[in-house]
């Protein structure tokens, strides 16, 4: 047992947790909000809240039944304002710490239902298999019955899901079950299998995935079951989905993005899309101008060509297979274009950026999933000479601590 004490809570911390300043240094108590007393029980720097004494106004009812026990959201408990004032906090944190007083605009926030991937934790126990997210504060699997940031139609497969985890699930270590819904089905990614299915196994999993309506099951990357081929929708575009591919996870998001991106690059005569994906903005942008893109991910770019010689209307693409972390391009390469975006993982792309501060490319759009590695990002650009015009923080992940952002610079 820890210590029980009663705590002022003063603000809300990264990862959404209630902070109470006292004596011994701040005091992380999950669940409760800026403005509460309540009591916790501490150990260290930690708080298990049991009790609250005074409640703040800005408390709602969350809106799942599975909150607070799992471990998927971390903040449905407060009203809509101060949680994206929260959000946007964040941002404005991360720029401060670089030095940099940023325009930072509202945040950009996604509905309920909005979320058209989730990745699932299955493991088989006593009671049958398990299917959901991981415990707030444990290693234990919650067995979800409704996630109201997810699509529905991903949360009515839940049953079906389950089915299919069954005969593919030991108790030693838990699978995954990724989950996309494509814009003609489910795509369902069964990874960290052990062992090979053997043939009746897989024959039930066909049944299964037949019943389930799905566009494709794959496991451990290998394709079971496929009734079409999974497609998303970048643009004027019709892109096949690779297996285990990167996607955004909530459209409405993808769209605003796209929108802020082509927006900042305007009438721009040529662009270059670094980290492209499968073409999420650069698919938008070929509507417009000629577009190089480039990307380390093999399957990714692939999808990319086939899409861009499939879709009439559009500008020139060429795509180009390259990891940008070992071999960024060169000032010398960028020679030509207007406009530069580079959308990198949580990493951001620090070398990439420094030889963008060296050229001579009038606007770029910095995409980010993470703003620490964004602000520094932009702290080199500035130092090359560029100015921030504005930064947009976007809601992709509803109520968890995750919050993404696109930046402008023009020189």
């Amino acid at each position: 047992m820890g210590d029980t004490q009663a705590l002022d809570v003063a603000r809300l911390g990264a990862q959404g947790d209630g902070v109470a300043d006292t004596a011994s240094g701040p005091v992380f108590v999950p669940f409760a909000l800026p403005g509460e007393r309540v009591q916790a029980d501490v150990r260290g720097e930690r708080g298990r809240l049991i009790a609250i004494m005074t409640a703040s106004p800005d408390r709602i009812a969350p809106v799942c039944r599975h909150f607070t026990h799992c471990g998927g959201c971390a903040v449905q408990h407060i009203r809509m304002p101060a949680y994206l004032a929260w959000k946007r906090e964040m941002v404005v944190a991360a720029f401060a710490a670089r030095g940099i007083d940023a325009p930072i605009a509202h945040v950009a926030s996604v509905g309920l239902g909005a979320r058209r991937r989730a990745a699932f934790s299955a493991r088989r126990t006593g009671r049958g298999v398990v299917l959901g997210f991981h415990e707030a504060k444990g290693v234990d699997i919650v067995d979800v019955q409704e996630c109201p940031v997810t699509a529905s139609a991903i949360v009515r497969a839940l049953p079906g899901l389950r089915r299919l985890a069954e005969p593919l699930m030991s108790r030693r270590a838990p699978g995954r079950v990724v989950v996309t819904l494509a814009a003609n089905g489910l795509d369902v990614a069964i990874e960290d299998v052990p062992g090979d299915p053997p043939p009746e196994v897989r024959e039930f999993l066909a049944r299964e995935a037949a019943a389930l309506k799905l566009a494709r099951l794959t496991i451990s990357g290998d394709t079971l079951y496929q009734a079409t081929v999974p497609a998303v929708r970048f643009g004027t575009a019709n892109v096949v989905l690779p297996a285990r591919s990167f996607l955004q996870a909530a459209p409405a998001a993808e769209a605003e993005m796209v929108r802020l991106v082509t927006q900042a690059v305007g009438e721009a005569r040529r662009v270059v899309d670094l980290f492209c994906g499968m073409g999420t903005i650069t698919f938008p942008l070929a509507q417009r101008a000629p577009v190089l893109a480039v990307d380390g991910d093999k399957q990714a770019v692939a999808a990319l060509q086939s899409a861009a010689k499939r879709t009439p209307g559009l500008k020139p693409i060429e795509a180009k297979l390259r990891d940008l972390f070992r071999e960024p391009l060169s000032a010398r390469e960028l020679l030509g274009f207007d406009a530069a975006v580079f959308d990198p993982p949580r990493a951001g792309a620090a070398t990439q950026a420094a030889l963008l501060a060296e050229s001579s490319v009038k606007t770029i759009a910095a995409v980010s999933c993470n703003p620490a590695t964004l602000a520094r990002d932009a702290r080199i650009l500035l130092d090359g000479g560029y100015k921030l015009e504005r930064v947009t923080p976007i809601d992709q992940f509803l109520y968890s601590p995750h919050i993404e952002a696109v930046a402008v610079f023009r020189r």
